[in-house]
């Protein structure tokens, strides 16, 4: 598993000549370390006295960021899994015509389940941005550096997962998932950029 490697090994791996794991499994790390460092701001402002009418909501935002950073550090795998099965795929045997309609079906399943990957990384990325925002401005001040950088996380986490579910979406011969795939990503990067631009406005003026 690539998630019980170390920064270092997982690095190597990255960097190596296997095209997995690539973009989509990076972009669940991302939003991970998003996810985590929203989880940080939120154990350093619970228990404060300045802050005890934002306590219900910092513990509320605590649980559900925690699970969506459990969430996109096991994407980091199954992002790679998903890429691996449509290899896999290309290889099967293509000697009769049964053979071909059977592995036909299982690449157009395989890109179908490519592109979907991606498609939930993307979105928990986008709930944990959402998570942040409406958090703004009730949390340790303290740690406002890190609450902008959470954000920027997530943002990267968002933007480069839907990079990795439109380039698996031109060899899928379904349209109508095709283009409703389409519109939805293209709905969630226009929503996540509003929201880090929102986040990181409050953090800039807020430095100092």
């Amino acid at each position: 598993m690539l998630v019980k490697s170390t920064v270092e090994e997982f690095n190597k791996i990255l960097g190596s000549n296997s095209p997995a794991p690539g973009g989509g499994s990076v972009s669940a790390l991302s939003g991970a370390l998003g996810a985590e460092l929203l989880s940080m701001v939120c154990n350093l402002s619970l228990g404060k006295a300045d802050l005890s009418e934002w306590q219900p909501q910092l513990n509320d935002t605590l649980d559900r960021v925690q699970a969506l950073a459990a969430s996109l550090l096991k994407r980091v795998d199954l992002d790679t899994g998903a890429f691996n099965r449509v290899m896999a795929a290309f290889k099967m045997p293509k000697g009769s015509e049964e053979e071909k309609k059977a592995r036909s079906a299982a690449i157009l399943a395989g890109y179908q389940e490519a592109a979907q990957s991606p498609l939930g990384i993307a979105g928990e990325c986008l709930e944990v941005l959402r998570l942040a925002d409406r958090l703004t401005g009730r949390f340790n001040p303290n740690a406002l550096s890190d609450f902008g950088v959470a954000a920027l996380e997530a943002l990267t986490g968002l933007e480069g997962a839907v990079m990795n579910v439109r380039i698996n979406l031109p060899s899928i011969k379904d349209e109508k998932f095709v283009a409703e795939t389409m519109a939805k990503v293209a709905d969630m990067i226009t929503e996540g950029r509003v929201l880090k631009d929102k986040i990181c406005d409050y953090v800039k003026v807020n430095l100092g």
